[in-house]
């Protein structure tokens, strides 16, 4: 990497939209006021580019055990065959006005995904809507799945039961560009002597559980990405292994939980030389407890800005992607440092192998 790419300016205004807590009794009509609401304060602020939480239109609705139509009612729609989720109803406005204000969006959704036979799968998705191409350009599933399929026993134990409502992701981390963002982006086909950190911006997705493994981010980093985006609903309070809170009061507990998402977030973010907006929906929908925690961190770690309030609330920020210039030519070159002949139980091995116990004396 040249030492003059770092020196040219790659300036992106953007937008982390967080929500205050959306409530079994909102309605989708009021949630997308909302959200459009964001959208036009973002546009008086020059914004760019805007993300949006995890399951931004609704509650949280994996902390319940939900059936038929109490459970279909959270899923949008995707038949390519009547044009894929951007012509979903509930999604579409969303699309269409932030086209009006020529502003990308990344929103987290629950996915119906029909399937050729007629049937479907059932994904916790997000999508990358590039205001310039007038369509989706990048689409993620969430991978890593946390809770589990069926609900706790123990009485007035707390559930997540994103495993029994999701499949695993299939997309794998693709990383992709988004055009529009910066001014002189260089295309295909330009002659340049080094086109690294010159053209438009590389953009990774991730949704809340997955910002905790740094797999994920890596291959993303493997990939160039100089933006993640990654939205989430996170409870504000640890769980035991019956689904209880932990045995600390509810600030320590809070306290916990966002040292671990800042560490995530901040850490991850510095070991692949990218920024990072990281979105909450926040706040206590029908008396269940999210973290917020709404951050825009910078390559080298720290954080540039973020929420105050627990409520529906823009952090923006205007960021130089050259900033990721340095520390990926420098600590993290991953070609001149990395060393795969010592990484194969990484993707050999899912659980933990111990060594074998020592003899005795």
């Amino acid at each position: 990497m040249s030492s003059d790419t770092a020196a040219t300016p790659r300036l992106v205004t953007a937008a982390a939209c967080q929500l205050g807590p959306i409530h079994l009794a909102d309605t989708r009509e009021d949630v997308l006021k909302r959200m459009i609401s964001l959208l036009d304060q973002a546009a008086e602020q020059g914004v760019k580019l805007a993300v949006f939480p995890e399951l931004a239109f609704t509650t949280f609705f994996p902390r319940y055990l939900l059936e038929g139509q109490d459970l279909d009612q959270y899923f949008d729609i995707e038949d390519p065959r009547k044009g894929g989720i951007e012509q979903s109803p509930n999604i579409k406005p969303l699309f269409d006005h932030a086209r009006s204000l020529d502003i990308d969006v990344y929103v987290g959704y629950a996915e119906r995904s029909i399937q050729s036979d007629g049937s479907h799968v059932d994904y916790n998705s997000s999508v990358y809507y590039s205001a310039k191409a007038n369509k989706i350009v990048g689409k993620y599933r969430k991978v890593h799945l946390p809770g589990s399929v069926e609900p706790k026993t123990a009485a007035g134990a707390f559930q997540q039961l994103e495993k029994r409502y999701f499949r695993p992701g299939d997309l794998g981390f693709p990383a992709f560009r988004a055009p529009g963002l910066v001014d002189g982006a260089l295309k295909k086909g330009d002659m340049e002597n080094s086109t690294t950190g010159k053209g438009d911006p590389i953009i990774g997705m991730l949704i809340c559980n997955d910002r905790r493994w740094p797999e994920a981010w890596r291959v993303y980093g493997l990939q160039g990405m100089e933006i993640m985006c990654c939205g989430y609903n996170t409870t504000a309070f640890q769980t035991t292994s019956s689904g209880h809170a932990v045995d600390m009061s509810p600030e320590a507990a809070e306290e916990l939980v966002m040292l671990h998402h800042k560490l995530s977030c901040q850490g991850n973010s510095y070991m692949n030389a990218c920024f990072s907006i990281n979105v909450a929906k926040t706040g206590a929908e029908d008396g269940n407890p999210l973290v917020g925690g709404t951050m825009i961190v910078h390559p080298l770690g720290h954080i540039i800005k973020e929420a105050v309030t627990k409520e529906d609330e823009l952090v923006v920020a205007t960021i130089d992607l050259a900033d990721c210039d340095r520390p990926k030519s420098t600590v993290f070159a991953f070609e001149k440092h990395r060393r795969t002949e010592h990484y194969h139980s990484i993707v050999e091995r899912t659980g933990v192998v111990e060594p074998e116990l020592l003899a005795s004396d």
